[in-house]
């Protein structure tokens, strides 16, 4: 398993008190990455300028993993953007 981080710039929350904020960004990324990207788990985190969202990812390489990543944000883009958000790119 590879993990992934993704920043994506929008809205800023207070995770105290929005947590729902994270949920969505969650749901809208689960909701749009077919299987064949081999998401297993996510996990979204308030950011200072944004969210940090950390995929959990099967893959073969770090390469690969990237990747799967690029498409799953891809694939999630414009639901993420109709809520505010931008993609900032994956890191390894």
């Amino acid at each position: 398993m590879r993990v992934i981080r993704a920043s994506l710039s929008g809205p800023r929350h207070d995770p105290d008190r929005d947590s729902g904020a994270l949920a969505l960004v969650s749901d809208l990324i689960w909701a749009h990455t077919p299987a064949a990207h081999g998401l297993e788990h996510l996990r979204a985190r308030a950011a200072d300028d944004g969210v940090d969202v950390y995929l959990f990812l099967r893959a073969a390489s770090e390469a690969a993993a990237l990747d799967q990543a690029h498409a799953i944000l891809d694939g999630a883009a414009g639901p993420l953007r109709a809520h505010g958000y931008r993609t900032a790119g994956p890191h390894p």
